[in-house]
């Protein structure tokens, strides 16, 4: 078994909570509330400004230029494709994209963040790797399971579904990203193997608190 099976091995009872969050459920169904939708994108449209700066200081990591050149290509998924799930989400809830930009971080989020340019700061390239794979994998997971259900256009979550479940780009994206960890992995030692597994393990925690957050329109406890 390689190191990125085991990841995913260890963190399955993680991906099946994720898997069965109401807000993943909700999507399935095709019921999630307006108030929802709409404080995910918030969040989410900040949390991918945070992963472009992860990818950045992954790139200055780097010292192949086929690692750059993986990354640099994710920079521009991000800014040009990721938006139309966050657009599909915008359309149900009745609410422009544009205004949704820029919104203060919920707590949640801005752990997540924090976990994710930590590591990219001060960790390896593998380290870095770990921290943010459970974001594509977790997610084409779903789309994947999702798509496997009884899905027709009219669906009002098809477009997000479709974008996740049968992108040509997010499943042979995860599968190089599990590659490349397992190579930047051979030979360490398993103390380090232990410090990257927990960076990995942190990360898919906070994919499900990020559902959770979404779901729960979660706020600072105190308002000022």
């Amino acid at each position: 078994m390689t190191f990125s099976e085991t990841l995913r091995q260890e963190a399955d009872p993680i991906f099946g909570a994720i898997f069965n969050h109401p807000f993943v459920q909700g999507i399935a169904k095709g019921n999630v509330k307006r108030e929802a939708l709409i404080h995910y994108v918030k969040q989410d449209y900040s949390y991918l400004n945070a992963f472009i700066k992860v990818y950045g200081l992954a790139i200055a990591k780097c010292d192949k230029r086929q690692d750059m050149k993986l990354f640099n290509e994710q920079i521009a998924f991000i800014l040009n494709s990721e938006i139309h799930p966050h657009r599909n989400f915008c359309r149900v809830a009745g609410v422009r994209y544009e205004d949704l930009q820029d919104q203060p971080l919920a707590p949640t989020a801005s752990h997540y963040i924090e976990h994710m340019l930590a590591v990219a700061y001060s960790g390896s390239l593998a380290e870095i790797l770990a921290a943010f794979l459970p974001c594509p994998w977790t997610y084409w997971e779903i789309g994947k399971k999702l798509l496997a259900e009884s899905l027709t256009e009219d669906h009002p979550f098809y477009d997000w579904i479709t974008f996740y479940g049968e992108n040509k780009e997010i499943q042979p994206l995860t599968e190089r990203y599990c590659r490349r960890l397992d190579q930047l992995t051979e030979g360490v030692s398993s103390a380090e193997k232990e410090k990257i597994k927990d960076h990995f393990m942190k990360s898919c925690q906070l994919e499900y608190a990020f559902w959770d957050m979404a779901y729960r329109v979660e706020k600072w406890p105190v308002q000022v």
